[in-house]
């Protein structure tokens, strides 16, 4: 029995996510407090435990859960600075000590509310600082302004901000559904190639031992015998796809490749069908992909021989060659146009599909000699 690992809950990424998320959310409250507090010292306060402090710790306090209530904390920031206001007249500002709360509001909230709360205060400040007109009217237009830009930049900031998210995740989910399909299609692909060729000997071998039942029982005992041989190796290939799928590859039998194509040949020969199989180069040197490729389109190009095409003969060709791998197979009958055959359906889409993926190209269709499979698969830096 393996051995099981239990992860330590900080090393999630979500903990990692939250526990960023909380340092970041103290940092942003201290840092609150200390500027409320400096402002308010610079303008003139000398008594910061009346009033300062506290609606400064009330600030900071705040900020701790922005994210899980954004529009109360707003409206609770807004309410203690009106209240120091009120209490205090002071030139400190509106917008910036809930600079932080109206950007987390403006990420996750209605626009509108958020505005309109921040209008609202935005009025009252104006009003509020009335006074400063008897010194300067410049100052007072420069501080208005400066508080109406500055609540802009913080919806807009929010704004901005809550896009990009959006935009991420629809990115997140886009891969997420292109790789679920793209994992739907290799399952597709492996299931049908394992059974499409398993059905097509097996029931070659089923019609010889039904036709020779009576006559030569010895004859149908062997083609049954063989019939369940290849009916044995494909429970493993699909015991192996299935592991595969429930726990991953590691610990799992690899998948045929190219140095089993001479089963293929021998479970076609037994099938009645004459093959020659011909190989140029070192067929070792072949990469694992395209090993697994050539293996997979010569078993589906033999089953539709078997299956559909009435060919009596046919050669496989595999060539190792400096920048490609080319894979033939050919026979002497008649395909299948009609769609049922190698010309259409799964079969040829799932050969196409494993060559593209792999940055080749394949052709199917009439030969003079009958019907051919073609392929090429390019292998990049390869030895030669």
């Amino acid at each position: 029995m393996a051995a099981s690992h239990t992860v330590p809950a900080s090393a999630h990424p979500l903990s990692q996510v939250r526990q960023t998320g909380w340092i970041a959310d103290v940092a942003l409250a201290a840092l609150t407090v200390v500027l409320f507090v400096t402002v308010a010292l610079a303008t003139g306060v000398r008594q910061p435990w009346d009033g300062v402090i506290p609606v400064a710790l009330i600030l900071g306090a705040l900020l701790l859960v922005r994210r899980r209530w954004p529009m109360t904390v707003l409206l609770l920031s807004v309410a203690a600075v009106f209240a120091y206001h009120l209490g205090h007249p002071s030139p400190a500002g509106w917008i910036w000590p809930v600079a932080a709360a109206y950007f987390t509001a403006a990420t996750v909230c209605r626009t509108r509310w958020v505005v309109a709360v921040g209008v609202a205060q935005l009025v009252y400040s104006a009003v509020d600082a009335r006074w400063i007109i008897e010194r300067n009217v410049i100052r007072y237009f420069v501080h208005t302004l400066g508080e109406g830009l500055l609540l802009a930049a913080l919806v807009a900031a929010g704004l901005a901000y809550a896009a990009s998210q959006r935009r991420r995740d629809l990115l997140r989910e886009t891969e997420y559904r292109a790789r679920a399909a793209e994992e739907r299609l290799s399952v597709a692909r492996e299931v049908h190639d394992i059974v499409a060729h398993t059905l097509a000997v097996v029931g070659v071998h089923l019609n010889v031992a039904a036709d020779t039942l009576r006559e030569e029982p010895a004859e149908a005992a062997a083609a049954l015998s063989l019939a369940q041989e290849v009916r044995n190796r494909a429970m493993k290939d699909l015991n192996a796809l299935i592991a595969v799928l429930r726990e991953g590859p590691a610990g799992t039998e690899p998948q045929p490749d190219v140095s089993a194509i001479g089963v293929l040949v021998a479970d076609a020969r037994a099938a009645g069908l004459d093959v020659t199989l011909h190989e140029h180069g070192d067929l070792s040197t072949i990469p694992a992909p395209a090993s697994v490729a050539v293996h997979r389109i010569v078993q589906e190009a033999l089953a539709n021989t078997l299956r559909h095409s009435g060919a009596t003969r046919a050669e496989v060709t595999i060539g190792r060659h400096p920048r490609a791998i080319t894979v033939e197979v050919a026979d002497d009958g008649k395909g299948d146009p009609s769609g049922g055959g190698v010309t259409e359906g799964n079969g040829l889409t799932g050969m196409r599909e494993r060559v593209r993926a792999l940055g080749g190209t394949l052709t199917a269709g009439p030969s003079p000699r009958g019907f051919a499979v073609q392929a090429e698969i390019p292998v990049a830096g390869s030895p030669e």
